[in-house]
């Protein structure tokens, strides 16, 4: 695809995701034990052939920048990444970030511009997206995958006549007529997306957004389809999708393997094997290196460098880097992140859902720390701090007789 260029939009605020990007931006997430969110997308584009990517920073952009040298260097095989910050400011929109960053498509001047969101979880061959866009003689091609009704409303949702031509676009509505949904991956024929923006950039109303601006209004005027993409595909938008595809991680879905002919490339290529005191207690899991582990682990990811205690607890929980569970603890429904510390006998994560499916997830910020005893054992509750830690606190003196009594 030496002809394609690639725009991948990683200057989000990711403000669903609250505490977990409040000192990170969200395509560098860790993920699935040892990845960044965002490693999925540039994994798709070098093995699709794609020489030239262009990355489109905003939000905590030094850190993406810092991340995309390294990552760069250690994947290096003659493509060119390029890092584009804001000209004006801040970008106001998805189409804006393009839009500043016009002269890269002039100069480029690619036949294809390929649009990509930096925090989606797939593996994709973006040549048959070509193929099929030329195939259709498409203005524009966007990636849609089949969603359940109840999510719908967190997507643009697309209709499409016979031949896959894209008859109604409605961003994010209360109530979908189809389950088709965008997969904020637009495939432009580079001239006629620099001829839209410029002619969005004139509209002072425009919220200069593709899927809010962009795409309803072409919809009617020019030949726009969608590719059907019938394989795995999550976007990271909220903690819980974040959980979730986490979890589903462990399950090993044999249509997005991490390894074989398309493994996902990234920077944390750690050799320190974890140190298991007992493997019988530690069951179906991701582990990083360096992990240390005396208590008992299950259906749970863990980050390197995480120490476990004897008779601790860890399951159905994202456990990131160097954090420490003390002694007698238990996490259950949690995402810990970075440098948390938790002391003898807490309690953190237990749930009242009625079912698996909606147990609530706790979500304790980086460098917590909880003292002895104590507990955090409300659904869906975040502590970004020790002062929301102890705000959370729940009877700490009946724990303290309960953990005695065992």
């Amino acid at each position: 695809m030496s002809n394609t260029l690639a725009l991948i939009l990683a200057g989000g605020l990711g403000q669903r995701m609250r505490i977990l990007c409040s000192s990170r931006p969200k395509p560098i997430l860790p993920f699935a034990c040892r990845f960044s969110i965002i490693d999925f997308t540039l994994s798709n584009c070098l093995h699709s052939g794609i020489n030239n990517i262009g990355v489109l920073v905003d939000h905590q952009h030094r850190i993406v920048t810092d991340y995309l040298a390294e990552w760069h260097r250690i994947n290096y095989n003659g493509t060119d990444i390029n890092i584009l910050e804001p000209k004006f400011g801040s970008y106001e929109g998805t189409a804006d970030a393009v839009y500043q960053n016009i002269n890269m498509l002039k100069a480029y001047s690619p036949e294809t511009t390929l649009v990509l969101a930096g925090d989606h979880v797939y593996r994709m061959d973006y040549r048959n997206l070509l193929e099929f866009h030329k195939q259709v003689c498409a203005d524009v091609t966007i990636g849609v995958v089949s969603v359940r009704m109840k999510q719908s409303h967190r997507f643009g949702i697309v209709e499409v006549d016979k031949k896959e031509r894209i008859t109604s676009f409605v961003e994010k509505p209360q109530k979908a007529r189809s389950n088709l949904a965008s997969m904020g991956i637009y495939l432009f024929n580079t001239q006629f997306l620099i001829d839209c923006l410029i002619q969005d950039n004139k509209e002072t109303n425009s919220s200069h957004d593709f899927g809010r601006t962009i795409i309803p209004d072409i919809l009617n005027r020019n030949r726009m389809f969608a590719y059907r993409f019938n394989d795995y595909w999550q976007d990271i938008g909220t903690i819980e999708a974040y959980y979730g595809a986490n979890m589903q991680f462990i399950r090993m879905l044999p249509s997005i393997s991490l390894n074989g002919h398309w493994p996902i490339l990234t920077t944390g290529y750690h050799v320190v094997p974890p140190k298991l005191i007992n493997l019988s207690n530690v069951k179906n899991n991701l582990l990083g290196a360096g992990c240390s582990i005396d208590g008992e682990v299950e259906n749970s990811v863990l980050l390197p460098g995480v120490t476990v205690y004897k008779n601790a607890t860890v399951r159905n929980s994202i456990v990131m880097s160097n954090t420490v569970i003390g002694s007698h603890s238990t996490v259950d429904h949690t995402i810990l992140d970075e440098g948390v510390n938790l002391g003898r006998f807490c309690y953190v994560g237990f749930s009242d859902g009625p079912s698996e499916e909606h147990k609530g997830i706790t979500v304790l910020g980086q460098g917590v720390s909880m003292p002895d005893y104590s507990a955090v054992q409300c659904s869906s509750r975040i502590a970004a701090n020790r002062t929301d830690v102890m705000s959370l606190i729940n009877s700490i003196s009946s724990m303290r007789d309960y953990s005695q009594s065992k």
